[in-house]
């Protein structure tokens, strides 16, 4: 860690202790050279996951955008917001379980959609309805024949 004092590179951690939100580490470091005192932080690297769309694009994934989208298909069904959080939670784990970076949009959807159906068949119905982007409703029949 270079010295802000004087630019050296050898330093030494005299105290090292957690942050008060225990989301990083503060440490008081003292310049080898000029005996200058000075605090760093050390963070762990939050790489976000990137969701490929189908039009090839990426962007971050987010949280919230899921939530609406689970939400809008729970809604008026007796599902509590814990359950859903749990939901989301799963889906979370199952993305970061396999340390990928990346995610296609179509794999978040099926993945979303597997959660689903083991919380609520309306609300898996609802989802898939906008998810698959049923034209017509023979597919949407056939969606709902399946699930029998």
């Amino acid at each position: 860690m270079r010295c802000p004092s004087c630019g050296c590179l050898e330093s030494k951690v005299v105290d090292s202790r957690p942050s008060e939100d225990a989301a990083s580490i503060r440490r008081r470091r003292e310049c080898l050279s000029c005996q200058h005192r000075f605090t760093t932080y050390e963070r762990m690297e939050d790489i976000p996951v990137m969701v490929i769309k189908s039009d090839g694009s990426s962007e971050v994934f987010d949280r919230d955008k899921l939530l609406r989208g689970i939400m809008s298909a729970c809604a008026k069904r007796p599902i509590s917001p814990s359950q859903i959080d749990d939901l989301i939670t799963g889906i979370i784990n199952d993305i970061e379980s396999n340390q990928r970076r990346e995610i296609g949009s179509k794999e978040l959807g099926d993945l979303t959609l597997s959660h689903l159906a083991r919380l609520d068949d309306v609300a898996y119905i609802r989802f898939m309805s906008v998810y698959k982007d049923f034209q017509n409703i023979e597919e949407f029949a056939a969606a709902l024949k399946d699930l029998s």
